[in-house]
């Protein structure tokens, strides 16, 4: 990774594993002699509110707040996150997307609708559309869809493949641990492949 900053913002909601995705960045991060700084913001309610985590690693990292426009990396669990963090990301940074809607509480009570044209918005501001949830089943567990877009992040970020197994080994549930890895390198895939067409 270059000497500069490096601002990765992950977004979902709330049971979508995005703090552990974020857990899994910072100490992937810090293994490999980073500094990193994390300010997260938990949503109203646990299953079901706006999760938004932000992660800031360089060789010297002065702070830990990201304004609009400055973060390298946008990672979103589901469709409806990435386009309230859109503004989020700088120009020329990539934005790595959960192919899933979920329907919030709004929504559900008809208080509110769902956005429209959200993967057409999506591609047009030039993001990557990974079916996370279909490639973690394939892994082994369908709840390692966080783990799939960790992979496709850790495609982006300069650091050592081995480093970032061996923080999901750590830092997953033991019983959990192949199907974590399984899933970290298919999206790592998803990546490397997208990037080698």
């Amino acid at each position: 990774m270059e000497n500069a900053t490096k601002t990765v913002l992950l977004c979902g909601v709330g049971g979508q594993g995005t703090i552990l995705a974020a857990d899994l960045l910072a100490f992937s991060c810090m293994k490999a002699g980073l500094q990193v700084k994390v300010s997260e913001i938990h949503g109203m309610a646990q299953r079901g509110g706006a999760v938004t985590t932000v992660v800031r690693v360089g060789e010297d990292v002065k702070s830990m707040v990201s304004d609009a426009g400055c973060a390298d990396v946008v990672v979103a669990f589901e469709t409806t996150e990435a386009l309230r963090n859109l503004p989020q990301l700088k120009e020329g940074g990539s934005l790595i997307v959960n192919d899933v809607a979920i329907r919030p509480l709004p929504v559900l009570t008809g208080a509110a609708s769902m956005p429209e044209n959200a993967r057409e918005r999506l591609r047009e501001a030039g993001a990557l559309l990974i079916d996370a949830d279909a490639i973690a089943r394939a892994a082994g567990n369908a709840k390692c869809a966080n783990v799939v877009l960790v992979g496709a992040l850790a495609a982006r970020l300069d650091i050592p493949v081995e480093v970032w197994e061996e923080t999901v080994a750590e830092r997953v549930p033991q019983k959990t641990v192949e199907a974590n890895l399984a899933a970290l390198r298919a999206g790592r895939a998803v990546i490397e492949n997208e990037e080698g067409e």
